[in-house]
């Protein structure tokens, strides 16, 4: 727990209790480098919770995306479409391979990528639609693959805050042909740094573990399938040590008890911010009804008139770590250097500049709760009045 009791810190990572026991196996086990018997159990518990037909960790989620761009086959002129208000891995993996991020607006209401604007982006040298899901709520999936399926596109999944949520029943990262996971500390599941590839198409597979293998077939010569591994093509280092999978091995086997947990408290936001929305002091998050969301994160809109920076200075300086989130990539130095937008992206710019991340962690308390919302309560309205 956080060494001041008076502060309500942002993230406080979460251990079950497990990690140290699984590390210490993974140690008598004589295995720490990776792809050892605590991955595998990791690898079979995803293709069990999400249905994809292959699930493979990296060592960041970071990772997953650059390994979904070689799997793409990338090149200088092609065009990949993505909401700009993302996290800077979201393009800098498609850059990487030469590719240009063609940037479009958000919805009002989850802050995905709009998917009636997708269309009018896709140009001849369109590849793949990038759909991430912001705060473990589902894009409009449907509609997305459907695009995607008219244009001869690839659809990819940042389901980076999506593990353990769900668009009508199934599991983000698994509906497009290839999904990433992140685990890093400020995630649900977690595992200091760590990320994982969800291949859903059967075809991709092969050049998967290869690309994830420094270019080797190694994956293939463990299994028995050659009698020696080579190298086959470009590739990298994606794993991650045996240690990693073993402490996020000790997380996967409390998911349902700590997403269930997280839900608790984000309801107990919902709830008790409900007045204040009412009274036009802020909005809450909008949650469609085909999507069930993990509780990743509960964050808030400002009125357009508040100083958000105001606001957060004012929370810290009463012992309370709000943050915002992403500055849009469209407006960063490298997103006007690399990539392009489609239309004006006027919801992306509003959001950015209003949205606030609230504390959110296993073992916040009602009590951390309540303070949470009366401290911003009030510092809004003073900034109204």
């Amino acid at each position: 727990m956080a060494k001041n009791k008076n502060h309500i810190p942002f993230n406080w990572p979460y251990m079950t209790g497990k990690e140290l026991y699984c590390i210490a196996e993974a140690h008598f086990n004589g295995r720490l480098a990776g792809d050892g018997p605590f991955t595998e159990r990791c690898h079979k518990w995803l293709e069990a919770r999400t249905g994809c037909s292959r699930a493979l960790l990296t060592h960041s989620c970071t990772a997953a995306l650059e390994m979904t761009a070689l799997l793409l086959e990338l090149k200088a002129g092609d065009e990949v479409i993505m909401p700009s208000y993302t996290f800077v891995s979201t393009a800098n993996a498609f850059v990487l391979r030469g590719a240009t991020p063609v940037f479009v607006d958000v919805r009002e209401d989850t802050l995905n990528i709009d998917e009636g604007l997708i269309e009018e982006a896709v140009s001849p040298r369109t590849r793949a639609i990038i759909a991430v899901h912001y705060a473990g709520v589902g894009c409009e999936m449907d509609t997305i693959t459907q695009i995607a399926a008219t244009n001869g596109l690839k659809v990819i999944e940042d389901a980076a805050q999506g593990v353990m949520a769900t668009y009508k029943g199934r599991a983000l990262g698994s509906i497009g042909h290839l999904g990433a996971y992140s685990f890093h500390e400020t995630k649900n599941l977690i595992s200091g740094e760590g990320g994982a590839l969800l291949v859903n198409s059967h075809d991709l597979i092969g050049m998967a573990e290869i690309y994830r293998e420094k270019g080797t077939d190694r994956s293939r010569f463990f299994r028995g399938e050659v009698d020696k591994y080579t190298w086959q093509a470009v590739g990298s280092s994606y794993l991650p040590g045996e240690l990693v999978a073993a402490f996020l091995w000790a997380q996967f086997e409390e998911a349902d008890r700590i997403t269930a947990t997280r839900l608790e408290a984000w309801e107990r936001y919902h709830e008790l911010f409900e007045p204040f929305e009412s009274g036009e002091y802020l909005r809450r998050p909008i949650v469609p009804a085909e999507c069930r969301h993990n509780a990743h994160m509960y964050y808030i809109l400002l009125p357009p008139r508040v100083d958000r920076q105001i606001v957060l200075s004012e929370m810290r300086r009463r012992g309370v770590s709000a943050i915002f989130h992403y500055v849009p990539l469209h407006s960063s130095p490298a997103g006007l250097r690399y990539c392009r937008t489609s239309g004006e992206l006027p919801v992306t710019d509003s959001v950015s500049r209003r949205l606030i991340r609230l504390p959110l962690w296993m073992g916040i308390s009602y009590e951390q709760q309540v303070r949470v919302v009366e401290t911003l309560a009030g510092v809004i309205k003073d900034n109204l009045s």
